[in-house]
């Protein structure tokens, strides 16, 4: 039985369609498939702006946004890929138009102690879940 893609990891050459969440792992946005299928499901992925279904087909011209490991990427699909390839080939697939990550320098460690310091107190817990996000003010 002869497939479409010719063995090279596309979709008859970067035409038609494959679903987002094997695309999203074929181009190495995420490690796992499953994990891009969790994010799916989560409604971190969007294509064309609408909520995406791990099922749902994506072509060239899509426009694909994922909230991946507290970063959003925005990409736009320039080829089809049914399997995963190796990263040159995966940069090709796709166009990044993503902001770029914040500087190390900008990004704090939140609610870090210092070692031998013990449990922290209740006061304590609340002030550091509130720096983390955690708990309103």
């Amino acid at each position: 039985m002869a497939t479409a893609g010719g063995g090279d990891g596309t979709d008859g050459g970067g035409r038609g369609s494959v679903r987002v969440d094997s695309w999203i792992w074929a181009v190495r946005l995420t490690k796992t498939r499953s994990q891009a299928a969790t994010a799916c499901r989560a409604g971190h992925v969007k294509v064309n702006g609408e909520r995406a279904k791990p099922a749902q087909h994506i072509g060239p011209g899509d426009e694909v946004r994922l909230f991946h490991a507290g970063r959003e990427r925005i990409v736009e699909v320039k080829a089809v890929l049914a399997k995963r390839v190796g990263a040159p080939a995966a940069a090709e697939a796709y166009t990044d138009n993503s902001p770029p990550p914040p500087p190390r320098e900008h990004t704090a460690l939140a609610g870090v102690r210092d070692r031998g310091t013990g449990r922290p107190t209740k006061r304590e817990r609340r002030e550091l879940d509130q720096l983390r996000g955690l708990r309103a003010p």
